[in-house]
């Protein structure tokens, strides 16, 4: 990508993968090989799906070991809601609606290389149409990442939905 965007604070983002669905059957977008030369990293989605779903991600392809934990705040502009959850197999990234605005959903996943500490992640999915997710997420793992996959409950992702993963220097 060629391309390194410095912040306020120092900190420096660095263009990793970039992934635009072409196809109408996308329905798990995985960016994969991810160098261990950062300390955190940042995924960028901005998607639409063919239909209303939720949207969830997990890492190093273990979406079966019931090792995630979130907590959600969701607002919609009427209403405040809050969930807890334990032993999942991901972690929500947001409601993606069909065909509508497209969701913007920002994963940040800290210290994703230290394998002495269990991951963990700020996410939020911001949707004109249904509101604001912020969520927090945990993988009880201590393995370094090395892959994210980003996946529908339902449907596909539409095509021109963007992936993009940056990995982040700290200052």
């Amino acid at each position: 990508m060629g391309v390194t965007y410095t912040t306020a604070t120092g900190a420096t983002y660095v263009p990793l993968a970039l992934t635009t669905v072409t196809g109408t059957s996308t329905t798990t977008v995985t960016l994969g090989s991810i160098s261990s030369a950062y300390t955190d990293l940042r995924l960028v989605v901005r998607a639409n799906t063919s239909v209303s779903a939720g949207a969830y991600f997990y890492f190093n392809g273990d979406n079966t070991s019931g090792l995630y934990s979130d907590t959600i705040l969701r607002g919609n502009g009427t209403a405040a809601t809050s969930t807890r959850q334990t032993a999942n197999n991901n972690i929500p990234g947001g409601t993606f609606v069909d065909y509508v605005s497209g969701v913007l959903c920002t994963v940040d996943v800290m210290n994703y290389t230290n394998t002495s500490v269990y991951k963990t992640c700020l996410i939020r999915a911001n949707d004109s149409a249904t509101g604001l997710d912020a969520n927090v997420g945990l993988w009880r793992n201590a393995n370094a990442i090395n892959s994210i996959s980003f996946t529908c409950s339902a449907g596909y992702f539409v095509a021109n939905s963007t992936f993009a993963l940056y990995g982040i220097l700290g200052a």
